[in-house]
């Protein structure tokens, strides 16, 4: 775990990453975090599944689904890439817990179930 990350942001963002950074990893005990490419990685038995990061442009948070090609859901987005999408949240809102849970357990299923291999 890398704290430095979290603790060098600005609030509200600080909050708004340490928040998600706690619902990722109560999803499931196998759900891990690491640092990859400077970013907190979130693994399903040391296969990575989540990225929080901000946005270069808005300087919001989002959470980068490495199989989002995989994932259905309006409030994802694509932009340029092919296999990951990210789902952004506005740090000065509520967060809605219920849509990030329901996406991370989407996400997580597909380790789950097998359509990801993991070892």
């Amino acid at each position: 775990m890398n704290d430095q990350y979290y603790l060098s942001k600005t609030e509200p963002n600080k909050s708004c990453l340490i928040t998600l950074r706690d619902i990722i990893l109560r999803q499931d005990e196998e759900v891990s975090e690491t640092t990859k490419y400077g970013m907190p990685c979130f693994c399903y038995k040391k296969k990575m599944f989540c990225y929080l990061w901000t946005d270069k442009k808005t300087d919001e948070p989002y959470i980068l689904f490495v199989e989002g090609k995989l994932l259905e859901h309006p409030n994802l987005e694509i932009g340029k890439r092919a296999r990951m999408k990210t789902f952004s949240v506005n740090p000065a809102d509520d967060l809605p817990i219920q849509t990030i849970e329901i996406l991370l357990n989407q996400a997580l299923d597909l380790y789950r179930n097998g359509t990801i291999a993991v070892k």
